[in-house]
């Protein structure tokens, strides 16, 4: 794709193809459904093949602020953890 698309896109003047819309929703790790409007609640539901994570997800919704907030640096931790993790075996290798 070339970045005159892309501006093309960004005015107005032109619109994507749904396969167009496609890749650039991959790319970017979005749906097509905030590609297009700016949501992700949706779209977020029907793509979340883990059931028992997303039940989990939901529970935490319901938590107070500080406890949510809690929840949210644990997997950001995690998460770092397991970005360096893949980063070390990767630079060992």
């Amino acid at each position: 794709m070339h970045c005159n698309d892309i501006g093309r896109y960004e005015r107005g003047q032109s619109k994507p193809t749904a396969e167009t819309l496609t890749r650039l929703a991959q790319a970017l790790g979005v749906s097509g459904d905030f590609l297009m409007e700016g949501r992700t609640d949706e779209a977020a539901k029907a793509t979340f093949e883990d059931r028992e994570l997303l039940m989990q997800f939901k529970e935490v919704e319901q938590l107070n602020e500080v406890d949510k907030h809690l929840v949210k640096e644990f997997i950001i931790a995690f998460l770092t953890k397991k970005r360096l993790e893949n980063m070390m075996g990767n630079s060992a290798a």
